[in-house]
């Protein structure tokens, strides 16, 4: 039998005891609208369901129902989040895994008990990007225009990672978050978008909200939007983020 993998966590967290064998967790359903259960392994547990290859298939809906699982895990422990779509085509390759990465495993829940995701989404709309977030056409031809337009787009793409990272420096003065994660994007013509991933202690959650307010306030020429709690995708190591079965 196959096995879609949601999370890691670690056993006590999902029933208070350690268990022998894999176990129902009542009350979730899984990708296809699948039972999901516990599979015990040492002092960790996966948590997953029964997939079938041949006659299954993830449907876009699937994405939803993998987050919503680890989401409910979330609530009663540390978990370290699979890559969507992973999938253990037998009981060896399952523990295989766990027995592969339970040092980086172990180490991980560690540094992440107690811990929380927060997401904040900056739109930035200046008047004095606008010259910056103008598409920079790269001509067909080689020679001294190409090289002209070329240092045209580096010069407009380091003023918007400039701009994106004073904006993110006060970010962090403000929220002061343990570990932070930024990407950003062109959204339009005269828009940007800085996506930010704050980890933080569970305990803060209701105090870092409390800040929503007066970095609105602070924060001219930008929309923001918050979410969260989540669970901590985006700090995961590196290696644990490749752990994916077969998939």
């Amino acid at each position: 039998m196959a096995w879609y993998a949601y999370c890691l966590t670690e056993q006590q967290s999902l029933n208070g005891t350690r268990a022998r064998r894999p176990f129902l967790l009542e009350g979730i359903q899984g990708v296809n609208s699948a039972p999901v259960l516990s599979y015990p392994s040492g002092e960790f547990a996966v948590v997953v369901s029964e997939f079938d290859r041949a006659s299954e298939r993830l449907e876009d809906k699937a994405v939803l129902e993998h987050a919503r699982v680890v989401s409910v895990c979330f609530r009663t422990g540390t978990v370290l989040p699979f890559r969507f779509g992973t999938i253990f085509d037998s009981d060896d390759a399952l523990r295989q895994a766990v027995r592969a990465n339970r040092r980086a495993f172990g180490l991980s829940v560690a540094r992440l008990r107690g811990k929380a995701e927060m997401h904040l989404k900056l739109i930035v709309r200046d008047g004095s990007l606008r010259d910056a977030l103008a598409d920079v056409v790269l001509p067909d031809t080689v020679g001294g225009e190409y090289l002209i337009k070329l240092r045209e787009k580096a010069s407009k793409d380091r003023e918007r990672q400039t701009k994106a990272r004073a904006l993110s420096v006060q970010v962090h003065k403000m929220f002061n978050p343990l570990e932070e994660e930024i990407s950003c994007k062109r959204v339009n013509t005269d828009g940007m978008l800085i996506d930010i991933a704050h980890l933080i202690d569970s305990k803060a959650v209701e105090k870092y909200q409390n800040r929503y307010s007066s970095a609105a306030k602070q924060l001219k020429n930008c929309e923001l939007a918050i979410s969260g709690p989540w669970p901590p995708y985006h700090f995961l190591p590196g290696k644990l983020r490749t752990v994916a079965g077969n998939s």
